[in-house]
C-alpha cells in the first residue's frame, strides 16, 4: 500500500475503533490479529497488508471500498450530504436520501 493511502486508512481505523469504544485487544481478537499488530498499525510503525486493513475494518463493522481517485471528492461530498444529490429539493417533498433508505432496511 502507498504510504499516503496507508496513513489515511490507519487513522480512519483508529478513529472508528475509538468511536466504537473498542480496545486494541478486543479489535485484535475480533480480527484474528495480535494486539501488537493493531497497536503498530495505529501508531503507523508498520505499513499493513491490505488483508490486515480489511480484517480490522470488518471487525469494526466497516468495509474497505476502493474508489477511483477522480471520484473520491464527489463520493465524499455525497456521503457528507447524507446521501442527498446536489440540487435535491429540501423539505417534505424531497425523496428520501439513499442513506435513509439503506438505514431503514
Amino acid at each position: 500500500m502507498s504510504s499516503i493511502m496507508s496513513t489515511a486508512l490507519q487513522s480512519e481505523l483508529e478513529s472508528a475503533r475509538r468511536a466504537a469504544g473498542v480496545s486494541q485487544q478486543e479489535l485484535a481478537s475480533r480480527a484474528g490479529l495480535s494486539r501488537m499488530t493493531v497497536q503498530r498499525t495505529e501508531s503507523h510503525e508498520i505499513d499493513p497488508r491490505l488483508s490486515t486493513v480489511i480484517e480490522m475494518a470488518r471487525a469494526l463493522g466497516m468495509d474497505v471500498m476502493l474508489v477511483p481517485t477522480v471520484l473520491r471528492p464527489d463520493l465524499e461530498n455525497f456521503v457528507r450530504a447524507g446521501g442527498k444529490y446536489l440540487a435535491q429539493p429540501p423539505g417534505g417533498d424531497a425523496p428520501p436520501s439513499v442513506v435513509d433508505t439503506l438505514i431503514a432496511k
